[in-house]
């Protein structure tokens, strides 16, 4: 398999021809099977195709033959939904908060307004313009 050259006056790369021993592919797999390695991995380690690695899997192990999903795979989604799942969690976490927050500041409003004798949530509130007037520092009291 020839390499393109990268610049112009370079020469073609021939790319030699490798071959793994059946023993090192069957530890490959194991270590495939055990979940200590990935397929991404050992292509990347050893400089092999993903096909080739997925070859050795369907030759060596019998729990996979082609066209299965690979353990990989499903612990990607169990990642996922473990993350999810925290996230999930974690936004509850900070709803709760916030409920109490808004509950301390109700609670807080009712106790104002029963010592001041008047309901100061509603005296609180700007006064509702009429579209001609200035609005900026209008309270109502009562």
């Amino acid at each position: 398999m020839k390499n393109k050259p990268k610049e112009k006056g370079q020469k073609y790369q021939v790319r030699q021809q490798r071959f793994f021993s059946e023993a090192f592919r069957k530890a490959r797999v194991d270590e495939l099977i055990k979940g200590q390695i990935t397929v991404s991995e050992i292509s990347h380690l050893y400089k092999v195709s993903r096909s080739a690695v997925y070859k050795w899997l369907y030759r060596y192990s019998h729990h996979h033959s082609k066209g299965t999903n690979q353990i990989v795979e499903m612990k990607s989604e169990s990642m996922k939904t473990k993350i999810l799942q925290e996230k999930v969690a974690d936004l509850e976490r900070t709803i709760g908060q916030k409920q109490l927050d808004i509950d301390y500041l109700e609670k807080l409003v009712e106790l104002a307004s029963d010592e001041l004798g008047y309901d100061v949530k509603k005296n609180l509130e700007p006064r509702r313009s009429s579209g001609s007037e200035n609005t900026t520092g209008n309270m109502t009291t009562r």
